[in-house]
């Protein structure tokens, strides 16, 4: 990828990683039932893994079954997910803890223990207050915000911005059809001072700005979305018309150079032969996937359970500012609300980078990310 994140020109070639964790730590990767080149052995078998219990004990029982097999129970134990391997890390430190494995960290890249705050439900106005400071920071990336806003620091106005739709915008939506006009009115001007968007749009929104309406909103002018994952990509449309984008830019631009390169990697160096298609996202299982009882599962209390049971465990959260898939203030509204005993918050530490959900993409930022991560370790090894 180019330093920023952005697509190269194909054919793409593989460098060599001078961030790779490999100085501090043993590496495996694990790619769940259904994705990479995992695969049931038989196709109605899927049902038994694709589910929030069946993926947990599946790969649960891999990390043990490895640890056994190659000798590694007397070594420190890390785990590293990313988006809903975030949910599942912290749902395997509860599974785990409870089969006598304890680990000394885990890692949480673009975090979501719990899905109800970045799923836009109806009826349920949290994500319209969570997703504001990220629209506000992808407003102030494109040039989109007023002067005095876009003078600030990103992380001046993710202050401001968060500050108020806790504060203000929260109680407003909270108050639903009772809402004064007046009030309305002064909320619909900060909304769309906040995040670039005309006041009548906000109003016509009944100021519950939706994640891809603000996608396609933003740069409408220009025929031109941002990106969920990164919303500093911009994806081209065809029409200035429309609802929604047609795609999400950052995923076009990540997909083709990883995908490629993982053939290139596995097939051509690592002399993995096989004709299966390597399953970078399995839409098909996520279609399928069941949650337990139906519900969208809370592994913030999983982990605070974890936590409790083991109070060496310590946790890093690492985020993304222009993440619209799991933003900074969802992420640290489900951190603020696992009831956490006092004696044990400290062992949580968040950090923040300049890029989206993959915000390694960025170069900087995964520069940043790797003295991060190996202070982390270093840490947790130490307490």
């Amino acid at each position: 990828m180019e330093d920023e994140g952005w697509m190269p020109k194909p054919p793409y070639e593989l460098t060599p990683n001078e961030f790779t964790w490999l100085g501090f730590s043993d590496l495996v990767f694990v790619d769940p039932v259904g994705t990479g080149y995992s695969r049931a052995v038989r196709e109605e078998l899927d049902r038994k893994f694709w589910s929030f219990n069946g993926d947990i004990e599946s790969v649960g029982e891999f990390i043990r079954l490895y640890l056994g097999r190659y000798g590694r129970w007397e070594s420190p134990l890390f785990l590293a997910g990313e988006s809903y391997g975030t949910t599942r890390s912290a749902g395997l430190a509860g599974h785990l803890v409870e089969k006598g494995m304890a680990f000394n960290g885990i890692v949480l890249i673009s975090t979501a223990l719990d899905i109800r705050p970045i799923d836009f439900g109806i009826g349920d106005d949290l994500p319209y207050q969570l997703f504001v400071p990220t629209y506000a920071a992808t407003a102030r990336y494109h040039g989109r915000l007023e002067p005095d806003l876009q003078g600030l620091s990103l992380e001046e106005l993710d202050r401001m911005v968060t500050e108020w739709s806790g504060r203000e915008l929260a109680v407003a939506l909270a108050q639903g059809d009772g809402l004064p006009p007046e009030r309305r009115s002064q909320i619909a001007a900060q909304l769309a001072r906040f995040t670039g968007l005309a006041q009548e749009y906000v109003e016509g929104s009944n100021l519950r700005v939706e994640i891809n309406r603000f996608c396609r909103e933003l740069l409408r002018d220009e025929k031109r979305s941002v990106g969920r994952l990164d919303s500093r990509f911009k994806g081209i449309e065809a029409l200035a018309t429309g609802e929604y984008p047609e795609s999400d830019p950052a995923m076009d631009a990540m997909t083709p150079p990883y995908v490629s390169m993982l053939y290139a990697h596995l097939g051509g160096r690592l002399g993995v032969r096989t004709d299966m298609p390597y399953e970078p996202l399995n839409l098909k299982a996520n279609e399928k996937w069941e949650w337990e009882r139906g519900k969208l599962p809370t592994t913030g209390e999983i982990l605070r359970k974890a936590m409790a049971k083991n109070p060496h465990m310590k946790v890093m959260v690492a985020q993304g500012y222009y993440d619209l898939a799991t933003p900074c203030y969802a992420t640290s509204y489900m951190l603020s609300h696992m009831n956490m005993d006092p004696s044990l918050r400290g062992n949580v530490s968040t950090r923040y980078y300049e890029a989206g959900h993959m915000f390694y993409l960025d170069l900087e930022s995964l520069a940043a990310f790797h003295g991060d991560v190996a202070g982390f370790f270093g840490e947790a090894c130490r307490s």
